[in-house]
């Protein structure tokens, strides 16, 4: 397998485990400090949250591990092209159900988050 697959894959553990577990350190060990989170917000707006401030949020967030959930994430696909890579990732983190689009771009030799597209269901 292409070692830009294997790292790929490597992020998107830490991306899950990092929210299984509402880690906002193991999240910023993955995002570029220049990211940011982008969802439609409530009234149909689109809703774009520099990373700190995102962080911020996590770290107020009880962890699906404390309250007893099981992990349920996946990987949909990746696509890489030289240095900007696609990741699809599904995970639940209860009540809802979460689709992210992680936009990621190979920096100084390191893959980083660049961009988190995100939509959500109950």
């Amino acid at each position: 397998m292409d070692t830009d697959v294997l790292a790929l894959r490597s992020l998107a553990q830490t991306y899950f485990d990092a929210a299984y577990e509402m880690d906002a350190e193991r999240f910023a060990s993955i995002f570029h400090p220049s990211s940011s989170v982008t969802k439609v917000a409530e009234g149909g707006d689109v809703g774009v949250t520099p990373i700190a401030s995102w962080l911020a949020v996590v770290r107020n967030t009880k962890a699906p591990k404390q309250q007893g959930f099981e992990r349920e994430d996946q990987i949909l696909s990746i696509d890489v092209d030289g240095e900007l890579a696609l990741l699809k990732v599904k995970l639940r983190l209860p009540p809802r159900t979460f689709t992210d689009l992680l936009s990621c771009l190979k920096v100084n030799g390191t893959w980083k988050i660049a961009q988190k597209v995100m939509t959500s269901k109950v």
